[in-house]
């Protein structure tokens, strides 16, 4: 029996022992080395090849990823590790570091306790490093660092000892500063990452080494020895005397908590459902005999088995042949297989308990995000926040007519294995559109569509999507009348608060507005809301809410149902240039109805409150919200000129600038219109020699004198009347 088949045994006998089992992601900045440290640690347990190990890259097995040399899927893995004579099941789960795939690593920290932030030597702390620090403590996850490239540090920048160790003080108080800025109360000053306590340890996961405190102690060696080894090309030497898995998986065994002691703080927070409800305290527990609880954190495609769902089981077993049900969808899913991940392998076995991370096939409604449970009436888990929304549209068309049944089947595929891209399929038009976190995004979905689904796709140039919005409060009520002529409603609309659009944002306000009435109400008057306002608003479509603030109208109550679908559709497409609208205020002052109920239905109300939303938007000063991005790039001295030229061709904001040594760090604020092709003039304008990111920094309004001709384009591309229509329009 090789070390592989022995190490699957162990799994499936210590799944159980909770005690026992770590659920952990690696998270870092782009290109700082995860995926190599990953495999690594995969090596060393014994499910890969040592020498092929950061060179086969297990967890990239996806033939772009391979290609681009960039992880793209979270990918989970299983394994098992000694420490202090016990053995642990450590459950992994590899996240991308690229801004554009920030849904993933959001997703990915939802169904883990604790993470390895892996941070360059050469570069120290970046941008995505904070981003990453952050999402981790929004879902409660505690993170430990690894120091990675210090190879580099010797070897090419050729520093010395005490150089290396200023080094790393910096970066590691940078950590810890970063961590304050958004650690819960709770554990404020406990999750500081030390030293002394080997919650930090250094290395470089190429050649496969690294150290920490506690193991210096253990291997007698010095970091006066790490240095000469490095330094006269020895590192084939320390790999065999710390290596990288022992010295990390210690780590992540003594710092990070197991399953049973995180579900306890992280249920109340990930979880809006009653605690003492017989779920709530199940989930709280971790117990394997309660209801059943996954939480879905990917969907995997493969070509035999069709649709595979990775996620945390946070509660129950889920076993084959089990009937779930997918929150939120209406039939019931049977589980077909369920079993262990163990790098690109899947292990059947005969059911996965509460505090493991499972790959199951059969949940066909199941997408990323969503909650199965054998409950259909349950609480879901707390809608997953993406610090990204998709800002960046193509059209999408079947080179082949033959092959457009086939597009549409892919398109759905692809959005429900990536919910951070939004398929937008209109069967009157023909029109496919895809929108993505950029034009990387969308790159790298369409490679899939045309390499992994085999459809022959031609896409149009990308287009930005805009939001509409108002600057001022409408100066009188606008009236909506049905067709009939029987029903009026009035209506105002104004700005809503910076800091309500935020909290709505930060899913701070439970959208469930019916269950939770209270806590709406109460949330709302703490941000500033009046108790009157507060008190009518009945719905929230995205980042706008509807009140009702009228007072003694007959048969108002029954009607209810249907203003808060026309609102909807209102908020879904608005009256400038049929864009979604964001941080609106819709108030229904006043209504007049009739009072038999055959007058009032569907086709009487909707339109009659929709042409009333639509003329009050009109009327309130209408603008228009552009996607901007933050745009960080680190440039040569000698080329700052040219970095700063392709910015300000861009209408960009430069909001900071700091001189480290011979370089630069730009930090700058662009609109996504703008962004376009950035990467080829950067790269053109300075031979290749700067780096640069960008990460959403969501929307801002337009300057005023772009908004006509913006507004026409649009209006023209989605075939309307170049101009919008006048508030008079709806008064009929």
């Amino acid at each position: 029996m090789g070390k592989k088949e022995d190490n699957i045994k162990k799994s499936k006998d210590l799944m159980n022992k909770l005690e026992f089992i770590r659920n952990i992601g690696i998270a870092a900045h782009i290109d700082h080395g995860k995926t190599t440290l990953s495999d690594n640690l995969l090596a060393g347990c014994g499910m890969m090849s040592e020498d092929l190990a950061g060179k086969q890259l297990v967890l990239d097995f996806d033939e772009q990823e391979q290609d681009r040399g960039i992880t793209i899927n979270t990918a989970s893995a299983s394994m098992v590790h000694e420490f202090e004579e016990k053995e642990y099941l450590i459950n992994l789960l590899d996240t991308p570091g690229h801004v554009d795939f920030g849904g993933d690593v959001t997703r990915a920290m939802r169904a883990v306790d604790g993470c390895i932030v892996v941070v360059c030597a050469v570069e120290g702390a970046m941008p995505q490093t904070e981003t990453v620090i952050r999402q981790a403590l929004r879902e409660k996850v505690k993170p430990i660092l690894f120091i990675n490239k210090v190879d580099r540090l010797i070897n090419e920048l050729r520093v010395t000892p005490e150089e290396m160790q200023q080094r790393f003080i910096k970066i590691i108080s940078k950590f810890n500063e970063l961590l304050n800025k958004t650690v819960p109360d709770e554990f404020k000053g406990k999750w500081n990452v030390k030293v002394e306590n080997g919650s930090v340890a250094f290395g470089s996961a190429y050649y496969n080494w690294a150290i920490s405190a506690p193991y210096m102690e253990k291997s007698g060696l010095s970091f006066k020895d790490i240095y000469d080894f490095c330094h006269n090309e020895k590192q084939k030497e320390i790999a065999k005397k710390t290596p990288i898995h022992e010295v990390l998986l210690d780590m992540v065994v003594d710092h990070l908590p197991p399953p049973k002691e995180a579900q306890k703080y992280r249920i109340p927070h990930i979880w809006r459902g009653d605690p003492a409800s017989e779920l709530g305290k199940s989930m709280i527990e971790t117990n394997d005999n309660g209801p059943l609880s996954i939480m879905v954190t990917k969907i995997v495609m493969d070509p035999h088995a069709g649709e595979v769902a990775v996620g945390r089981v946070y509660s129950g077993k889920v076993e084959r042949g089990h009937e779930v049900y997918v929150i939120g969808m209406p039939r019931v899913n049977r589980v077909q297989q369920v079993n262990l991940m163990v790098g690109a392998d899947r292990i059947p076995v005969d059911f996965v308990s509460a505090g493991n991370i499972v790959a199951a096939t059969g949940i066909r409604d199941a997408i990323a995000g969503s909650t199965v449970t054998d409950d259909p009436d349950v609480d879901p888990f707390e809608r997953i926040i993406h610090i990204s929304e998709p800002v960046v549209t193509v059209a999408v068309e079947a080179k082949n007519m033959k092959d457009l049944p086939k597009l549409i089947e892919v398109l759905r595929v692809v959005s429900k294995a990536d919910p951070s891209i939004q398929v937008d399929i209109n069967q009157e038009t023909g029109e496919n559109l895809m929108s993505g976190m950029g034009e990387l995004h969308l790159e790298i979905t369409e490679y899939r569509i045309r390499k992994e689904y085999g459809v022959d796709i031609v896409t149009s140039e990308p287009i930005v999507v805009y939001r509409e919005s108002v600057a001022k409060k409408s100066q009188q009520k606008f009236e909506g009348k049905s067709p009939n002529k029987h029903n009026r409603f009035y209506i105002e609309v104004e700005p809503l608060p910076e800091n309500i659009v935020k909290a709505l944002y930060n899913n701070e306000i439970p959208d469930n507005i019916k269950k939770n009435k209270n806590e709406v109400v109460k949330k709302l008057q703490e941000l500033g809301m009046s108790k009157e306002i507060a008190k009518g608003v009945f719905s929230i479509k995205g980042l706008n809410l509807i009140a009702d603030v009228t007072k003694g109208i007959q048969y108002l109550f029954e009607t209810r149902e249907l203003i808060k679908e026309a609102f909807d559709e209102v908020m879904k497409s608005g009256p400038t240039a049929s864009e979604p609208c964001q941080g609106m205020l819709v108030r229904l002052v006043d209504a007049k109805l009739h009072e038999d109920a055959i007058h009032r239905g569907p086709a009487q109300v909707i339109p009659a409150v929709r042409n009333a939303i639509y003329g009050s938007i009109t009327v309130s000063d209408p603008i228009l919200l552009e996607p901007v991005q933050k745009v960080f790039i680190s440039t040569p001295q000698d080329l700052m000129g040219d970095a700063s030229r392709e910015l300000n061709q861009r209408r960009a904001v430069v909001r900071d600038m700091i001189t480290e040594k011979d370089m630069v760090n730009i930090d700058a604020k662009a609109p996504v219109a703008e962004m376009f092709g950035f990467a080829s003039a950067i790269r053109s304008a300075t031979g290749g020699r700067v780096l640069w990111n960008t990460e959403n920094l969501g929307f801002e309004p337009l300057p005023r004198q772009l908004q006509p001709d913006i507004v026409k384009q649009i209006r023209e591309r989605k075939g309307l009347k170049a101009e919008p229509y006048p508030a008079s329009y709806y008064l009929d």
